[in-house]
């Protein structure tokens, strides 16, 4: 093991000099400058920021959704830009879970088909004791057969949430997931991505813009412009808007 590479028992995922530049000559951004930052197994993680800091750049980079302009991220002892595209699908869906904010539920599936989706595209059948374990805690063992449209937003976003903890991936990257949320549905939500944490060792990244969200995590990083410039260990939401004051969101 190189002495840059991440230690796999200890780090989910890992940037080293993260760098992403969008356009070219004046319409030049560089969303991502150098950006040097790990996620630990087993820990719940807030990416928080003013508008414009490059919070969804740095997790869509890190997921494997985008890729950079130059460094590396490395999921595990896995360098993610060092794959070929097909690589990278398989590294995405047999390793990686995603919560976005649009739910983003396929409306002709039911809430169980939809959980099991990733599992079914992949060819695998799901382990029904982790499955029915999700879905209890998630609690919705009584929608399992309504399509999203017949299902609140808090319930569409938990079967999205139960979709990404199914297949018991190596991390779950969520990007807003809190955003269509009234506040008692993003509570539960908030909690139970805590409890996932806690209970069954699930590894969590999440991007939000709400102190109060981010106050569910173990740790807050903080960007600004494309740069680590902070970060907070058990947050509380009043300390985590003092220092987005300061940073001048």
């Amino acid at each position: 093991m190189t002495a840059t590479s991440p230690t796999t028992t200890t780090i989910a995922a890992r940037a080293e000099k993260a760098t992403k530049i969008y356009g070219e000559g004046d319409t030049t951004v560089r969303a991502l400058d150098g950006v040097d930052v790990s996620f630990e197994r087993q820990q719940f993680t807030a990416i928080m920021g003013p508008s414009g800091s490059g919070k969804s750049t740095l997790l869509h980079c890190i997921a494997g959704l985008d890729r950079l302009t130059s460094g590396e991220v490395w999921l595990g002892a896995i360098p993610l830009g060092q794959l070929s595209e097909k690589e990278l699908t398989k590294v995405r869906r047999d390793k990686i879970g995603f919560v976005f904010q649009a739910f983003n539920l396929i409306p002709t599936l039911t809430a169980y088909e939809n959980i099991t989706l990733p599992m079914a595209l992949a060819g695998r059948d799901p382990d029904e004791e982790w499955l029915n374990r999700v879905i209890d805690t998630v609690n919705l063992r009584d929608r399992l057969t309504h399509r999203p449209s017949e299902l609140s937003g808090g319930q569409q976003q938990r079967v999205a949430v139960a979709r990404a903890l199914a297949s018991r991936p190596e991390i779950i990257f969520a990007d807003e997931p809190t955003g269509n949320l009234d506040s008692k549905a993003s509570a539960e939500l908030l909690k139970f991505m805590k409890r996932a944490v806690a209970e069954f060792g699930q590894t969590i990244v999440m991007v939000t813009h709400d102190p109060i969200a981010a106050s569910h995590a173990n740790r807050v990083v903080f960007l600004v412009d494309g740069r680590i410039v902070d970060e907070m260990r058990e947050p509380t939401a009043d300390a985590v808007l003092d220092k987005l004051r300061q940073l001048g969101d």
